[in-house]
């Protein structure tokens, strides 16, 4: 199937700041199916094999939409460099809550789409920031995670915690890129403050759309037990255990193959199988 690409399109979102989004839309008669792609810690847009995932969805008539947080460390300039780390310190739940649910008004009102069938597509901590978005957003229809959180208390503790406190920044060393990438107190004070707002399982437990998790048995940064949890929680969910499966299902960055890695493929083919 034909398709266009709107690449590195600009969107300002004046609670945050500007940042990148990409479009992929099929050359299809007709209001098509639109699926929302959020990234996690530390990742962005064209990460690893996330390209391919796009045009795999879009290839199948899914009008299929990625962006950068606006405080992911990217910038405008180097959308997949952590180029701007102050920003990166700045960054905190409300933010990407507030981005996502700015990328979802924008592209529901495109007169392509068909607004009733709205997915939310989230990876690793883009799948709580998915999950609370979804539970708060009666246009979102579908949600699918991706190697999720499920929760979004993903703090340091005890002497970090006490360290960071006093000192106002805590570093988490990028071991791809060499960079120390810094935390400044207010993501945790964020937190804090909206506490209830960000819980992902109260957040579950009010989705009342269909819901379809997915997690690697050996992901050495999430456990497969928050998949088993927020498939707990869930009023309608679907478990998929991907056998053999990392954090990112057998993705890398840079990716410099031309197809997705095979446990990737497979998890975009399960979601596909899902929503269709």
């Amino acid at each position: 199937m034909k398709f266009t690409v709107e690449k590195n399109i600009v969107l300002e979102n004046p609670a945050t700041k500007s940042f990148l989004v990409d479009a992929l839309v099929p050359e299809k008669e007709g209001k098509l199916p639109l699926v929302i792609f959020a990234h996690g810690y530390k990742g962005y847009k064209d990460w690893g094999a996330w390209n391919l995932m796009a045009e795999k969805f879009v290839k199948n008539g899914f009008y299929f939409v990625k962006f950068n947080f606006s405080h992911n460390g990217a910038s405008l300039e180097h959308p997949s460099d952590f180029a701007d780390l102050e920003s990166f310190a700045q960054n905190n739940y409300s933010k990407e809550l507030s981005d996502l649910n700015f990328v979802i008004e924008h592209f529901s009102k495109d007169n392509r789409v068909d607004a009733e069938h709205i997915t939310l597509i989230g990876h690793s901590r883009g799948g709580g920031i998915s999950i609370v978005s979804a539970s708060a957003n009666s246009k979102i229809k579908n949600l699918i995670t991706l190697a999720s959180v499920d929760t979004l208390n993903r703090f340091p503790v005890g002497e970090k915690l006490e360290e960071w406190k006093n000192q106002g920044v805590y570093y988490n060393y990028n071991s791809r890129t060499k960079q120390q990438m810094p935390h400044h107190i207010q993501f945790l004070e964020d937190y804090l403050a909206n506490e209830d707002r960000f819980s992902v399982e109260k957040a579950v437990k009010n989705f009342k759309g269909n819901f379809l998790i997915i997690h690697g048995s050996e992901d050495e940064a999430v456990p497969y037990s928050s998949a088993e949890n927020l498939h707990s929680w869930a009023r309608n969910s679907e478990l998929i255990l991907v056998e053999k499966g990392n954090h990112t299902f057998g993705a890398k960055e840079p990716w410099l193959d031309f197809k997705l890695p095979t446990l990737l493929n497979a998890v975009v083919n399960d979601c596909i199988k899902f929503l269709k």
